[in-house]
C-alpha cells in the first residue's frame, strides 16, 4: 500500500526513525517554510512499512518535549499515530511559524536555521536567514529601499511613460506621493530612497545595483548536450528584459501558414500566449534578492524556464490549474497588473495549459526545485493513442493535471474541476480502464 501523496515541500517520509537530529533540522525546516508533515514507516517512494509498537510507544514519550526544548523560538508540533491496514507510522505536524526565523537552540541562528528548499531540509545560508526575518515582519524585498542608489537613478521619462498607459491613467505628474504609493520610492529618516522595484522597473541602468537581475537566453542544437546555436543576455528594465527575451525565443520558433482566400494566416509551433504568460510569472514571481539571473533554455523538442527561487506560497502543482496564486513582488506586480501585462493573478497558468491543450499538445510540467522553478514547455505533439482514448473534456482536464502532478487524489479532481464526486469517480474508472490511469490504494 502506498500514501496518498508523494513527498514534496511540505511532506516527507522517512523508512525508520531518523538517528541524531533530524527529526529536529526538519521540522524546523517545515517551520521556516509553509508547515508541513514528517511521516516514520513510509518508504521513499511511498510505500508504508509502518514501525514496530515499542518504538512508537517511546517516541510519543518524548518526541513533542525534545522538539520543543532544542528549537528556538520554541516550535509546537502534533506528534500523532496513523494506522493504514495493519501497519501504524508515525506523524509529526507543524505549522508554519509566525516568528521566523527558527534554528537549532545548540547551533545558534546562524548555523541552525534549516528551511525547506523543495523536498530537501538544508541549512539556511545569509541571506535565506534575512529573507526569513522579512516575511515575520511582513516585507516584501521589492518594496525596500536601494540604500546604494538615489532617485537620481530613475529614469523620469519612464516613469511618465508608465504614468500615462495605466488603465486609470488621471496624471503623469511624478510627485512624492505618486513614486510612495507605487512603491518606487519611499522616505526614510527625511531621505528619499528608490526601492528595488522602482530601480529595477524604472532605472536608468538596473544591472549596475542588481548585476544579476536579468535574463539569459540560449538555444541548443538538439535535444540534450550543451551545444550552443545562439545566446542572448537581456538587460535594463523589467519591461526591456521581457520584450528582449520573448522577441528571442518566438524567433527560435517555428511557423507554419495558411491560406484562405486572398489572406494567409500564421500560426507558431506552440501558443504564443503561453509563452508570454510563463515569461512574465518568471519576471513577476522571481526571487531577486538571489543572486542568479532567470535562464531560458531552446531545445528542439522543448523550452525550459528557470525563475530563481521557490514558489513564494504553499502551490502544488495540481493548484496551479485552479488558478492558486501568492504574491512575492508586491511593486513589480501592482506595476504590471495596471499596464495590463497581467489581467488576473494566477490566471497564467490556466492559460498555459489550456492553450496547449487547445494545439493538442504535450501539457507543461512544473517542477519545484532548490531555489528554483522551473517550467517546461514541450514542442510535440501529444501522443496520438492517448488523445484518440480520450472522449470528453473533463477527461482531457484529468490528464492535464497529471502532467503538472503524477499522482493526484479523487478530492484534487472534485476540487479543480467543480464536479460531483459521482461524476469524478466515473472518469477516473473510465481512464483507468482504458489504461491512461493507474489506481493506488482503494481511494
Amino acid at each position: 500500500m502506498k500514501f496518498g501523496q508523494p513527498e514534496s515541500s511540505i511532506l516527507e517520509f522517512k523508512r525508520e526513525l531518523p538517528k541524531n537530529d533530524q527529526i529536529i533540522k526538519t521540522v524546523i525546516g517545515f517551520c521556516n517554510h509553509h508547515g508541513g508533515k514528517l511521516v516514520i514507516g513510509v518508504d521513499n517512494d511511498g510505500v508504508i512499512v509502518g514501525i514496530d509498537e515499542s518504538t512508537i510507544e517511546s517516541v510519543l514519550e518524548y518526541l513533542e518535549k525534545s522538539i520543543q526544548e532544542a528549537s528556538a523560538p520554541h516550535v509546537l508540533t502534533h506528534v500523532y499515530t496513523q494506522l493504514f491496514g495493519e501497519k501504524t507510522v508515525l506523524c509529526v505536524e507543524v505549522s508554519a511559524g509566525m516568528n521566523k526565523p527558527y534554528f537549532v537552540k545548540s547551533e545558534g541562528v546562524d548555523k541552525g536555521t534549516y528551511i525547506r528548499l523543495g523536498r530537501s531540509t538544508v541549512r539556511a545560508n545569509a541571506e535565506l536567514i534575512e529573507e526569513l526575518k522579512w516575511q515575520s515582519r511582513g516585507w516584501a524585498y521589492d518594496s525596500m529601499p536601494a540604500y546604494h542608489a538615489t532617485l537620481d537613478d530613475l529614469d523620469s521619462e519612464k516613469i511618465k511613460e508608465f504614468l500615462s498607459a495605466r488603465k486609470i491613467a488621471k496624471t503623469t505628474k511624478i510627485t512624492n506621493k505618486v513614486l510612495k504609493a507605487y512603491f518606487i520610492a519611499v522616505d526614510q529618516h527625511t531621505q528619499w530612497y528608490p526601492t528595488v522595484a522602482g530601480i529595477l522597473m524604472f532605472g536608468k541602468d538596473p544591472q549596475r545595483f542588481f548585476s544579476e537581475a536579468f535574463i539569459i537566453c540560449t538555444h541548443f542544437s538538439g535535444n540534450e548536450g550543451r551545444e550552443v546555436i545562439a545566446t542572448k543576455d537581456c538587460m535594463g528594465t523589467l519591461f526591456e528584459q521581457f520584450d528582449s527575451a520573448l522577441e528571442f525565443i518566438i524567433g527560435r520558433l517555428h511557423t507554419s501558414f495558411t491560406i484562405k482566400g486572398p489572406r494567409r494566416t500564421e500560426k507558431l509551433e506552440i501558443p504564443q500566449k503561453a509563452v508570454r504568460e510563463i515569461l512574465i510569472n518568471a519576471i513577476v514571481h522571481r526571487n531577486y534578492h538571489h543572486k542568479a539571473p532567470i535562464k531560458i533554455a531552446i531545445y528542439r523538442n522543448r523550452i525550459e524556464i528557470f525563475s530563481p527561487g521557490n514558489f513564494p506560497g504553499l502551490i502544488l502543482p495540481t493548484e496551479l490549474l485552479r488558478g492558486v496564486s501568492f504574491i512575492r513582488n508586491v511593486a513589480i506586480c501592482k506595476i504590471f497588473r495596471e499596464l495590463a501585462y497581467i489581467e488576473k493573478l494566477g490566471s497564467g497558468w490556466v492559460t498555459t495549459f489550456q492553450s496547449y491543450a487547445e494545439y493538442k499538445l504535450v501539457s507543461p510540467s512544473v517542477i519545484e526545485g532548490e531555489n528554483y522553478v522551473k517550467c517546461v514547455l514541450p514542442r510535440e505533439k501529444a501522443k496520438s493513442k492517448s488523445k484518440k482514448l480520450i472522449s470528453s473534456v473533463e477527461e482531457e482536464q484529468i490528464m492535464n493535471m497529471l502532467a503538472a502532478d503524477p499522482e493526484i487524489s479523487t478530492a484534487d479532481v472534485i476540487e479543480t474541476l467543480r464536479i460531483p464526486r459521482a461524476t469524478v469517480g466515473r472518469k477516473l474508472a473510465k481512464l483507468v480502464q482504458k489504461k491512461l490511469l493507474k489506481k493506488n490504494g482503494s481511494g
